[in-house]
């Protein structure tokens, strides 16, 4: 009996490190990424092209300007973020991602992105290492568990999962010299493939934007393909988003939405 006590002890005991490191390991990052400025960040436009893949479709590599704003509260249901992706020079089409509702918007009107589309963006910018960073960080649900150091990318990386209690965490790579991350990994159960679905992202090619250590180039894949890249050319923080960024257009028609 004394035995399995001194055991469960010592397990307990190097969870706990495991965790604590985990946790220092992220919160490192954060300070590298800019600390209070990050942290305080209320919004963000990025500029460039983008090679997008909406509905598994290949939108092809364009001009794209993204605008994020976060949130002072996280609403019950959604993120704490809004987010409008425009397209072309003219950005007369663009996504709209409201706290609760995504909208496909064009000249023919405003279409409510279908649930699958939804649920999927739900996901991948809810477990976005940016937005857990920047909106989660002290959330007594998330967890921090070291894995391992490792050598990704030709760079020397200290592994952490992050989880929220489920089953799905998400794996992050941080740069042991910049502390920065590099890349993340999920896994969830696709209902719709019936099976599982993996999802990675790679950051690279940093800079400084107002104090705030910012990712220029973004590619992500989906079981293997890819299904979005980001390359660009300026990224604005804490400036000033043109009024009625993240309203629907005044007298814009609403159309059926499509599953």
């Amino acid at each position: 009996m004394k035995l399995f006590v001194l055991l469960l002890i010592a397990g307990l005991s190097a969870a706990a490190q495991t965790a604590n490191k985990g946790k220092q390991v992220v919160q490192d990052a954060v300070e590298a990424m800019g600390g209070p400025k990050f942290l305080s960040m209320k919004n963000r436009i990025e500029a460039g092209r983008a090679f997008s893949f909406y509905r598994e479709q290949v939108t092809g590599l364009t001009m794209a300007t993204i605008y994020t704003e976060y949130l002072d509260h996280i609403p019950p249901k959604g993120l704490g973020i809004r987010e409008r992706q425009a397209f072309g020079k003219k950005q007369d089409y663009s996504i709209l991602f409201l706290e609760d509702q995504g909208y496909e918007i064009n000249y023919r009107g405003a279409r409510p992105v279908p649930d699958e589309r939804w649920q999927k963006y739900l996901k991948t910018a809810g477990a976005n290492i940016f937005y857990l960073m920047r909106e989660r960080l002290n959330d007594p649900k998330l967890s921090y568990e070291f894995v391992r150091s490792d050598v990704v990318l030709n760079t020397q990386v200290n592994i952490v999962d992050v989880a929220d209690g489920s089953d799905n965490p998400i794996r992050v790579y941080f740069d042991v010299n910049t502390k920065v991350p590099l890349r993340q990994e999920s896994s969830a159960w696709d209902p719709v493939g019936r099976g599982r679905s993996t999802e990675r992202t790679d950051y690279s090619k940093y800079r400084d934007v107002n104090g705030v250590q910012w990712p220029y180039v973004i590619h992500r894949e989906r079981n293997g393909e890819v299904i979005y890249d980001m390359f660009a050319n300026s990224v604005e923080i804490d400036t000033k988003i043109p009024d009625k960024t993240f309203d629907l257009p005044s007298g814009i028609k609403i159309l059926k939405k499509v599953d």
